[in-house]
């Protein structure tokens, strides 16, 4: 588990470097439980997973109101003041999350993001949680 650890560290750090303006990059579980980080502290990541599984179930909710949706989200992108957030499904039950600043090339940051998930889906599943722990 370590090893997986610190290979998904690795390519997150190359996702950041290879995009200019990235801030931060996190893998999350559904359930909103940091997995993989890099470019912030480990509250800011945890504060930033948190929030993604509320948003990730609003985008399901918004996804089922499309007929031919399986009501799953594949990517939100919210711009605010000062830059961009990037929210990707990453594999059954996980997700890759970027924080960007306005200079962000948003092109390039889809491709990395897409790119990095092929490369690394099945190591970015999270498995079902039962009472809390991974099964």
């Amino acid at each position: 588990m370590m090893q997986l650890r610190a290979n998904m560290d690795w390519m997150l750090k190359d996702l950041a470097e290879g995009v200019p303006f990235t801030r931060q990059v996190v893998v999350l579980s559904s359930d909103g439980l940091r997995m993989a980080q890099y470019g912030a502290d480990t509250d800011a990541a945890d504060r930033l997973a948190a929030a993604c599984a509320g948003l990730q179930s609003l985008a399901a909710a918004v996804a089922a109101e499309f007929p031919h949706s399986n009501g799953l989200m594949r990517l939100v992108v919210i711009e605010i003041n000062g830059g961009f957030f990037y929210l990707m499904a990453a594999g059954a039950g996980a997700y890759l999350a970027v924080l960007a600043d306005e200079g962000v090339d948003a092109g390039l940051m889809g491709q990395r993001m897409r790119d990095l998930v092929a490369r690394i889906g099945e190591h970015l599943s999270s498995p079902p949680r039962n009472d809390g722990q991974a099964t």
